[in-house]
């Protein structure tokens, strides 16, 4: 069923005009950032990971050799309306197959955007033609043009290993101490890098904080275009620590994790919930170290759930593009 983030918006449509917006990221924290971005402007990007192998991704990237395209469809249903069409295709897209053979677990959208990457021979314009077909309000790219395997650092009881793969990953038993990329230096895709170059406001997270966030500052051509836009940067905190990956992690210890995979990277805002910083001088700290201002808002469910409301979030981002907050 389409989620009720994509129900829950303010309205259908976003305003003409609106700021350049890239929203970075993968999974379900990016749907919840395009969930509110695509009713606060009809300028908006999704650049997006492409490390998943797990899952109907997984299994379509290691038997067709293509990119792993769930988070990228995850991506396209966030951006569908919610008028009739729109709420039709989000839960098309999103649905799966619950059968005893080979197409159990698979979501439709995946095989709909593999299908178009076969005909068509490019990743961005079977993509395009996707978005088109659901009525999405923005684009969708992935961060690179080849699948990549995320390697992370972890300790145990002290005791240092490496483990690889997404899914291996976000369920380690121990702590993730830092994250590459293999290969090291995959190509980003162009668009990926003219659109952060062009944006007026690139936006990191919510998200799975090792395994959809700082990924992208580890495509070398991103991360540089990252660094050079001249574009206002804005990281949304995560709700809650996520389990395997962030365990026990304050919302400034996400701060200094980004701030040791990318340590010349300068922020302009940073976003948090005020029902779930304990420290709030220290996360002002945090955010002052990058140059950026604090924003404290209620952006929460209301429903006790570690998930972003779109329409909170929607009308705090609104306010901050526009110099109000």
């Amino acid at each position: 069923m389409a989620s009720e983030l994509s129900r829950a918006s303010s309205r259908a449509q976003p305003p003409p005009g609106g700021p350049k917006v890239v929203a970075l990221g993968g999974g379900h924290g990016l749907y919840a950032s395009l969930s509110a971005l695509r009713v606060v402007t009809d300028a908006l990007t999704a650049v997006v990971t492409v490390a998943d192998d797990g899952g109907s991704s997984g299994r379509l990237r290691r038997e067709l050799g293509v990119l792993p395209p769930g988070d990228l469809r995850m991506a396209l249903a966030a951006l569908c309306g919610d008028d009739e069409w729109g709420s039709t295709w989000s839960e098309v897209v999103q649905h799966r197959f619950r059968s005893e053979g080979d197409l159990h677990g698979h979501a439709v959208g995946n095989l709909l955007i593999v299908a178009l990457w076969e005909l068509l021979g490019d990743p961005v314009a079977g993509l395009d033609w996707v978005g088109r077909l659901l009525g999405a309000h923005g684009r969708v790219l992935p961060m690179a043009s080849v699948p990549l395997d995320i390697v992370a650092q972890v300790e145990l009881d002290g005791v240092i290993s490496t483990v690889r793969g997404q899914v291996a990953c976000a369920q380690t038993a121990g702590r993730v101490q830092s994250v590459t990329l293999v290969p090291e230096d995959p190509p980003a895709r162009p668009e990926a890098v003219e659109a952060v170059l062009e944006a007026d406001w690139v936006v990191f997270g919510p998200g799975s904080w090792f395994t959809s966030v700082l990924p992208h500052l580890k495509v070398p051509e991103l991360a540089r275009a990252l660094h050079r836009t001249r574009a206002q940067r804005l990281v949304t905190l995560n709700l809650a620590p996520q389990p395997g990956e962030t365990d026990d992690f304050s919302p400034q210890q996400h701060l200094e994790v980004l701030r040791q995979h990318a340590p010349g990277l300068s922020l302009d805002v940073v976003l948090a919930d005020a029902g779930v910083v304990d420290d709030l001088d220290a996360l002002d700290k945090a955010a002052a170290g990058f140059g950026a201002r604090l924003v404290m808002a209620d952006v929460a469910a209301t429903d006790g759930s570690p998930r972003h409301d779109p329409r909170r979030l929607a009308s705090v981002l609104d306010e901050i593009f526009l110099q109000k907050r």
